[in-house]
C-alpha cells in the first residue's frame, strides 16, 4: 500500500469512527440532566447551572464555567471518553459555581467524587499522548 493510499484509508476509518461516536454521544439536554444529577449527588444540589452544553471551540481546556452567567461548557473532545471522566469534568465545572478558584476549598469539594484522581490521570494521559510524535504504523515483512 502506498503512503497516499494508507493516508486515504486512515482518513476513511477516522471518519467512520467519528460518525459512530456521534451516534453514541449524549446531547446538550442529556448533559444538563447529568449535571443536575451530579450536583444533587455530590454537592447537595447547590450547584445549579443555567446552561450546560458541548462546544467545539475549546481545544486547550476540557471545560469552562462562567459563574456569573451560570454557564458550563464542555469540550467536544470529551465525547467518547469514559463516563467517569466526563462526570469528573462536569463536577469540576459545577464546583466552580460554588467556589471560583482552584484553592483548597475547591479541591475539598471534588474529594467527594471517588474517581477524581483516576479521571485526572486519564486526562493527563490523553494530553501526553497528543504530544508524542506521530509514528507511522510498522509493517510486517
Amino acid at each position: 500500500m502506498s503512503e497516499a493510499e494508507e493516508q486515504r484509508w486512515v482518513t476513511v476509518m477516522l471518519d467512520k469512527l467519528a460518525a459512530q461516536e456521534s451516534k453514541r454521544s449524549i446531547g446538550d439536554a442529556e448533559l444538563a440532566e447529568r449535571a443536575e444529577r451530579l450536583s444533587a449527588q455530590y454537592f447537595g444540589g447547590r450547584a445549579r447551572p443555567v446552561s450546560v452544553r458541548w462546544v467545539t471551540n475549546q481545544n486547550t481546556r476540557w471545560g469552562s464555567c462562567t459563574p456569573a452567567e451560570g454557564s458550563i461548557r464542555l469540550s467536544h473532545r470529551l465525547q467518547g471518553m469514559p463516563e467517569y471522566v466526563v462526570d469528573y469534568v462536569l463536577l469540576h465545572e459545577l464546583a466552580h459555581l460554588l467556589v471560583p478558584g482552584h484553592g483548597p476549598r475547591f479541591w475539598r469539594l471534588l474529594e467527594a467524587y471517588p474517581r477524581t484522581e483516576r479521571a485526572r490521570g486519564y486526562l493527563e494521559g490523553v494530553v501526553a499522548a497528543g504530544r508524542l510524535p506521530h509514528q507511522p504504523a510498522q509493517r510486517a515483512e
